[in-house]
Formats: structure tokens, C-alpha cells, sequence
């Protein structure tokens, strides 16, 4: 049942790689979709959701101390993992990636598919409290061999990021208890119903396949972790936070998704080990159509 709830997720990824592949509808389109989507869809689609979460509930607050939890442990013990190895920041970056990010826009989707819509204010707040620490995590992982960017240009990545932008609008206005007025949450709401299928097409058209020949054994041990590993410690977490039943569903599927395609981005920007980051994405994308319902179905969610 879990399959068929979201198989037509993946269904719009393949769709998205096969468009890409066929040259339709050109190879300028992706790159602005993927542009558009993350400055004004997605951030319309988080504002929405934020701006009408109960942020004075516990069980939310919880969820935002888990969340932070979940991650900052995870990144700390890789990184006293690999500290022994000391890895270039060319392919620690990657790797961390890997493991500590997800596709915001398929966590998104399944969230809506499995737990309806009435869940994505509370992921809105997940994402609030992850978008931030995943991207900081992100920068400080490519750069922390010496070759960093600056404090300055680190603080000013951060606060100019659209999608954090977007969560502290929506944080503002949910604290302010005025709601969108004149008829923004209809208008934001119609941007933001576009973002998660260009999206989900958007991550299939990135996949790259012949990324999927080098270093195995890497790739293959990153996904273990990431889709496998991480979902289990987010329901340790869940447990011990004490979330309710939705809340930890949430959470768990924010951890068992694969990492961000625009991970690549970042890494070629940041003059990290691109090769190794698309062969991370595609092989977790890949891999994330089984190992899915196998943790959702292993821990009793959807």
C-alpha cells in the first residue's frame, strides 16, 4: 500500500530524467526551472505552510529540537569518523553531504502522500530548523581544510538563502498571528502547489548514471548511512523527544530520503569533488524507491 502511495513520486522523477535525456523540452530549461523553483516556488510553498503552523505547540517545538538533534549528531560522528583518515574537504564536503542532507521537494511529497496535507506545517517547521544547519554544515564541510570562505561571506550565504529567507517570513507572520493578508496565502498557495512536481522532474532530469561507475564501495557505504542508518536514529530521536505519531513520521521521512540534488551545486561552486557528489545523488535517488518502504514499512509509518 506504502508502494502505491508513492510510486507516482518516483514516477515524476523518471519522467523528469527521461524529458532530460529526449532534449525536451530543451537543455536550457532545466537550470532555470531548477532557478525558479528555488527563489520563488519553494519559498512561496514554505512560506504558506509556516505561516499557518502552530509554532506554540510543544509537540512542534519538539519536533524542531529533534530535528537539530538528529543532525548534529550525525555530522559529529562522521566527523570523528573520517578524522583519523583527515579527507580533503574536496570530498569530506560531499560525503557529509551525503549522509546529513535530504531533497527537500521528495520529503516534501511524501509527507503530503503518506500523512496528507494537513502535515506539511508541521515539516514546514522541520525544514526551518534544518534548512539553516544543513546549509551551514554544507559550506563549513567543503571549506574546512583551510580554504575557507570567511566568516563574512559565510553569514551573508546563510541569510541571503532563499529557502531560510522564505522560513523566517513564515516563522514571522505565524509568530505575528496576522496571517497573509489581502489574499497572499491564495496567490502564494497557487506558486508553491508548482513547486513540488518541477521539482521532483527537475531532480530526475539531474541524475546522472555514469557517476554510478566510480567508487562503488563509497557510494554504496554514504547510502547505507543515509538511507538506512539515518531513519533509525531519527526514531531514536523521536522517542527520546517524545513526539507524537505524526511528528515522528515527519521526521523519519526527512531522514530517509535520498540527499539534496542541489548538493552538486553547491560542491561545484565551492570546488569540491563533483563527480563523487553526482554519483552520491544518483545512487541514493536510485536506491531510495526500495529502501524507502522498507523503513517506513520496518517502522510502522504510512
Amino acid at each position: 500500500m506504502l508502494l502505491l502511495t508513492i510510486w507516482p513520486i518516483f514516477g515524476l522523477i523518471c519522467l523528469g530524467f527521461a524529458l532530460a535525456r529526449t532534449g525536451i523540452p530543451g537543455t536550457g530549461f532545466w537550470p532555470m526551472a531548477e532557478r525558479i523553483n528555488y527563489v520563488l516556488l519553494f519559498p512561496a510553498l514554505l512560506v504558506v505552510n509556516l505561516a499557518g503552523a502552530p509554532l506554540g505547540d510543544p509537540s512542534i517545538l519538539r519536533l524542531g529540537g529533534a530535528t537539530l538533534a538528529t543532525i548534529t549528531l550525525a555530522s559529529a560522528v562522521f566527523a570523528l569518523a573520517a578524522w583519523p583518515v583527515r579527507p580533503a574537504a574536496a570530498r569530506f564536503g560531499p560525503a557529509l553531504q551525503g549522509i546529513v542532507r535530504f531533497n527537500t521537494y521528495l520529503g516534501l511529497a511524501i509527507v503530503a502522500s503518506v500523512l496528507g496535507d494537513g502535515a506539511l506545517g508541521a515539516a514546514a517547521v522541520l525544514l526551518a530548523v534544518a534548512v539553516p544547519l544543513v546549509n551551514v554544515l554544507s559550506v563549513m564541510a567543503l571549506s574546512y581544510d583551510g580554504h575557507s570562505r570567511g566568516i563574512v561571506a559565510l553569514l551573508r550565504s546563510i541569510v541571503t538563502n532563499p529557502l531560510i529567507v522564505g522560513c523566517a517570513v513564515g516563522i514571522a507572520i505565524s509568530l505575528a498571528g496576522t496571517g497573509l493578508p489581502w489574499g497572499m496565502d491564495s496567490f502564494l498557495g497557487f506558486l508553491g502547489q508548482a513547486s513540488l512536481p518541477l521539482g521532483l522532474l527537475c531532480v530526475g532530469a539531474a541524475l546522472r548514471p555514469r557517476a554510478l561507475g566510480r567508487e562503488i564501495r563509497v557510494l554504496a557505504g554514504i547510502s547505507v548511512l543515509r538511507l538506512l542508518a539515518m531513519p533509525l536514529l531519527a526514531f531514536g530521536m523521536a522517542l527520546i523527544f517524545g513526539l507524537g505519531a505524526d511528528e515522528a513520521a515527519i521526521l523519519v521521512i526527512f531522514a530517509a530520503i535520498p540527499t539534496a540534488s542541489t548538493a552538486y551545486v553547491l560542491t561545484q561552486q565551492m570546488g569540491g569533488d563533483g563527480r563523487l557528489m553526482a554519483g552520491i545523488v544518483t545512487a541514493q535517488t536510485l536506491a531510495a524507491l526500495f529502501t524507502i518502504p522498507f523503513v517506513l514499512g520496518l517502522l510502522g509509518i504510512g
